[in-house]
């Protein structure tokens, strides 16, 4: 087994990766799939340290954290379509839908 040393660095590398694809790209489908990204890094290093310790704690978390991103993820495409709908575009400098 790998020791956990190579389990975070992983999980860090994902999570890196999710914030500078959240920083850097402008389309919002993109940036949903970064965060979902990272999501996945620290869900990588809670079942890690789960591992670990020889808990199941961080296998519940990542139960709860993958059911949010689903929700997050279904509702967060429903709203992008319905922009895209509306604005034919997905480029989040071009949102500005709540400004008055």
């Amino acid at each position: 087994m790998a020791p956990l040393e190579h389990y975070l660095i992983l999980s860090a590398v994902l999570f890196t990766l999710g914030v500078v694809g959240v920083v850097v790209r402008r389309n919002a489908i993109v940036v949903f799939l970064c965060i979902e990204l990272m999501l996945n890094g620290a869900n990588l290093a809670f079942v890690a340290y789960g591992s670990f310790l020889d808990s199941l704690d961080g296998q519940l978390i990542v139960f709860f954290v993958m059911a949010v991103a689903a929700a997050e993820a279904a509702i967060g495409l429903a709203i992008v379509v319905l922009i895209y709908r509306h604005r034919e575009s997905t480029d989040v400098d071009d949102l500005n839908l709540l400004k008055l």
